[in-house]
């Protein structure tokens, strides 16, 4: 096993964003001291707003809503009910092969996507996995990754849009890209597709792909 699986909630047991980023800070720090395994913490937060270090002022919400600063990379994001997230705390066979990992998990989320009848890509320059333009829609974005690499062990890591409204997106610009649309399993497949529905199998195809 590359590493241990922990589902930590799911509606209606929704997270609190501070609590899971606490949880990863600790065992982030417990596997770089060799005292834990690497660890997915796999989960559905309560609706929350945050920020990556390319984060810029005016990407922030103009109503006030408060937004989370967080050390992953990329920009402002949303995550709420309805949404898979999973945090992989990973310690890398080589700290340089960050691209490499990146690649590996959008690799799982499109076999995972695929095997619901979802045809997903990469698009060159841009973190995640999307749906190209189609009768149904524009480009549009399906699930966002966020890393960040400290001690050779990362954090963070991705949100699969399942169930969630896009509505969540409204008031922010989603990692910056203004020129494409967002969408869900749930919406293209048009039947209720929830996080806890797939999280494990998510588990098991990144279980498969990661080597980096």
């Amino acid at each position: 096993m590359v590493f241990t699986v922990e589902r930590l909630g799911f509606a209606p047991d929704l997270v609190d964003y501070q609590q899971a980023w606490e949880l990863q800070t600790r065992l982030h720090d417990g596997i770089v001291r060799d005292e834990r395994p690497s660890t997915l913490l796999l989960l559905e937060h309560e609706s929350v707003f945050t920020a990556g270090k390319r984060t810029e002022d005016h990407e922030r919400p103009a109503d006030g809503t408060p937004v989370i600063d967080v050390d992953r990379g990329g920009k402002i994001t949303w995550h709420g009910p309805g949404q898979l997230v999973a945090y992989l705390l990973y310690r890398l066979n080589d700290p340089k092969e960050v691209r490499l990992f990146v690649t590996q998990i959008e690799t799982a989320l499109i076999a995972l996507l695929a095997e619901h009848g979802i045809t997903a890509h990469t698009i060159e320059d841009r973190a995640g996995v999307w749906l190209h333009a189609d009768e149904t829609g524009p480009t549009r974005k399906i699930a966002a990754i966020g890393i960040r690499i400290h001690d050779g062990v990362t954090m963070h890591g991705l949100a699969l849009n399942c169930s969630n409204a896009p509505d969540g997106f409204d008031s922010i610009i989603p990692c910056g890209i203004a020129d494409a649309g967002l969408t869900s399993m749930s919406r293209e497949l048009g039947r209720d597709i929830s996080p806890a529905d797939v999280a494990d199998r998510l588990a098991d195809l990144l279980q498969t792909h990661i080597t980096a």
